[in-house]
């Protein structure tokens, strides 16, 4: 069985084994893969953190023997830090939030043999217990990162990608997409009773999952949406204050974190709401 690392800030994983592929989702920066198959100079990889399938170049990745795939996934902090270089010997590779570092001792961290500076933040996502504070925390750092259909990045990301990589900062695993991750946690029957942290999913005209944000107090939601941004929400969906007009209809609310944060809406807030009429067409 063959295993790979990203080396690389971002590598791009594709629908095939073309460069002209639609990218379908990101490899971050000490992220691991399985490798399924190999054509020419593609290899198709399953994402060791949500068992996503695509095709990468083969010479982005660098090979890891079984041993340390497994070391990796045992010994490894995540980078906190919107964007922070790492010292190498004679160089510097960017490193963004969300990224693995592997062996990382507070100073250092240690990649197939290559050694690394880090001098920004990190957390070591199984030693952290999951909070909606600390969520949302991570989230609001990702604030006006452009939309990027399978980006995972700070410097591109989708709605699901979004939600996918804030919930691994405090260490809860999500599926990739939107369509997968609704089938996780616990469901929450009314927005009254949702909480800070609550993922929630909306649905397009054909009635499929197809968005997804992280609920705030305040009858907020944090998403991606042409840029990562905080928009309102209520019982019918997300209304956009700049296009003064609902954007995104509401299917379901889910519940994965373990530890409850404060209700999202407030009795006069939901007797509000209750006259209004929905906007959606």
């Amino acid at each position: 069985m063959n295993f790979g690392i990203s080396p690389l800030s971002v590598i791009p994983v594709r629908s095939s084994a073309s460069d002209k592929s639609e990218m379908i989702s990101q490899i971050l920066f000490g992220e691991m893969v399985e490798v399924l198959d190999t054509r020419g100079s593609w290899s198709k990889v399953r994402c060791d953190w949500d068992n996503y399938i695509g095709w990468v170049d083969s010479k982005q990745l660098k090979s890891i023997s079984p041993d340390e795939f497994h070391l990796y996934r045992l010994n490894y902090a995540c980078s906190i830090e919107l964007m922070q270089p790492a010292a190498g010997e004679g160089y510097y590779l960017p490193i963004t939030i969300g990224a693995n570092l592997p062996n990382f001792d507070g100073l250092r961290f240690s990649l197939n043999g290559s050694s690394f500076q880090f001098s920004g933040q990190a957390i070591t996502p199984s030693e952290i217990e999951p909070s909606a504070e600390m969520l949302l925390k991570m989230a609001r750092r990702y604030l006006y990162a452009p939309y990027l259909w399978g980006g995972r990045s700070p410097l591109g990301i989708d709605c699901s990608g979004f939600t996918q990589v804030v919930y691994k900062l405090v260490g809860v695993s999500l599926p990739r997409d939107s369509s997968e991750q609704v089938e996780e946690g616990e469901l929450i029957n009314f927005i009254e009773e949702a909480q800070e942290g609550d993922l929630a999913f909306f649905e397009n005209k054909k009635g499929k999952i197809s968005h997804v944000g992280i609920l705030m107090a305040d009858n907020k939601i944090i998403h991606a949406s042409g840029q990562v941004r905080i928009d309102k929400i209520d019982h019918y969906g997300i209304f956009n204050n700049d296009k003064n007009k609902y954007t995104h209809k509401l299917r379901v609310i889910k519940r994965v974190l373990p530890t409850a944060g404060r209700p999202i809406l407030y009795a006069d807030e939901i007797q509000a709401i209750e006259n209004q009429v929905p906007l959606f067409k």
